[in-house]
Formats: C-alpha cells, sequence, structure tokens
C-alpha cells in the first residue's frame, strides 16, 4: 500500500468506558488525531492553515467497528485519501490492533474551508500532491439510511459552551457524537455498543445555539436514528443512523 500514514496510540484510562474499553468518542478522536498527524507530516498542521483562514469540516463519515480496544492496548490507525474534488477530500483509515488484525474501519468526508467567508474553498494543489491518492476503498458511506426525525418532544437538550468552539469558529463534530450517546437510553448504552454509524452534518452551530436532540428505534431490534437541531429556526444541523451490538452475544459482558 501506498500514500499512507500509520499512527500509533496505547490507550489510557480517560478514554474507556466503565468496561474497560475505548469508548466510541475516544476512537471518533483518534482518528481526528490521525488525520491532523497526516496534516503535519506534509507540512500544512491544522495551525498554519487556520493562519490562512483555512481549516478541514467533516461533511459526514461512518464508522463501523469489529471490537473496541481496551485499556492499555497498543492500537496502529492508518489513514489516507482515496479520491478528491475540487473541494473536498475522502478519507479512508483502518484500526489495527497490536498482531496487525483490523477492528475497525472509518470513511470521513472533509470540506476545505474558508472559515472567514464560512464556505469551501479549493484544496490546495500541493496537499493533494504531497498526500497522493490511494484508491483503496476501507468502507462505504451509506447516507441512504440517514432518516430525520421529524416527531415528537426532543430526547435531550444541551447548550454550547465556549469550549465546544474549535478553531473553524463552530461547534466540533466530536461534541455532536457525545450529544448523540448521552440522548440514548441507558440500557443501550450499559448492554450494548456501537457497532455501527452513519452520520452526516447540515449546518453548523455555535454559541448562541441550544441543541435538540431527537431519537427513535429504526426498523432494525438495535437500530437507532438521532436528529440533532438548533432552537434557532430549528434549523437542521446533523442527523446519524446508528446499529448496537449486544454485549453479551460478544462476550464483553459475561451474563
Amino acid at each position: 500500500m501506498d500514500n499512507y500514514l500509520d499512527k500509533y496510540f496505547e490507550l489510557r484510562y480517560f478514554e474507556m468506558n466503565k468496561y474497560g474499553e475505548a469508548s466510541p468518542t475516544a476512537i471518533l478522536t483518534m482518528l481526528e488525531e490521525t488525520a491532523a498527524e497526516h496534516c503535519y507530516h506534509i507540512g500544512h498542521c491544522l495551525y498554519s492553515l487556520e493562519r490562512q483562514n483555512i481549516g478541514w469540516v467533516l461533511l459526514a463519515g461512518v464508522i463501523d467497528m469489529i471490537r473496541y480496544p481496551k485499556y492499555k492496548e497498543r492500537i496502529t490507525i492508518r489513514t489516507w485519501v482515496s479520491k478528491y474534488t475540487l473541494f473536498k477530500g475522502y478519507r479512508e483509515n483502518i484500526i489495527l490492533d497490536g498482531s496487525g488484525n483490523i477492528i475497525g474501519k472509518a470513511k470521513g468526508v472533509w470540506a476545505f474551508y474558508d472559515i472567514e467567508k464560512r464556505k469551501p474553498s479549493p484544496v490546495f494543489e500541493e496537499i493533494k500532491q504531497k498526500w497522493g491518492i490511494n484508491p483503496e476503498i476501507t468502507k462505504e458511506l451509506n447516507l441512504d439510511i440517514i432518516k430525520i426525525v421529524e416527531a415528537g418532544e426532543p430526547k435531550q437538550e444541551f447548550n454550547i459552551y465556549k469550549a465546544d468552539i474549535d478553531s473553524n469558529k463552530h461547534v466540533n463534530n466530536i461534541k455532536y457524537f457525545h450529544w448523540l450517546l448521552e440522548s440514548l437510553p441507558e440500557e443501550v448504552l450499559d448492554n450494548y455498543y456501537l457497532k455501527t454509524i452513519n452520520a452526516k452534518f447540515f449546518h453548523e452551530a455555535n454559541i448562541s445555539e441550544k441543541i435538540h436532540v431527537y431519537s427513535e428505534n429504526d426498523s432494525g431490534e438495535n437500530e437507532y436514528l438521532i436528529t440533532m437541531k438548533s432552537n434557532l429556526n430549528n434549523k437542521l444541523l446533523a442527523a446519524a443512523h446508528t446499529v448496537w451490538t449486544d454485549k453479551l452475544k460478544k462476550g464483553i459482558l459475561q451474563d
């Protein structure tokens, strides 16, 4: 395989859930840290881009976990770009355990973004040349299964704080993931693990807004749809389709 970067992690205590496994939020954080390292590796770190009023913004993504790494386990995240358009890069990821086995896959569609003008900007040709392209696809992004939850009252409401705003001057996508998990029933979080999430971001949110989270059980027994809207004009912010696997069946919990 050509044109990829490997980043190594040793799982830390504060990244664990109560079962001693990495939380889904920790996995997303490590995926984004790996993407940031890939930027740094070619001399276009996120802070140097910011000084040019440019950032990368996540438009959509999928994560599919076979299992979650445990405390002190060492993993590798391998990342590469499989495709470019004028304004976007398609980032592929595989998560490997210490024996080289794949324990997870992820894909993200990122827009090159003018922070001041609040609109997409053409990806620098130098970035494309230095990263190159590896056409291997790890996971297809299925946006068709993402349905907007329209009915009912919001399950949760969250305030936006200054710490939630990133260098692109809006709520960071990792915060949306946190809100998604908080909105689900406790019995789901206690007895199931997040197998797959397909997510899409529609509009950005900022400090003056409150987040309303809507969720419903989808047609599958362990599938949940989550929609996030702003309290300002009911603006659609993000939506996701999630699939959960019974921890007893995977041997994570003891019956």
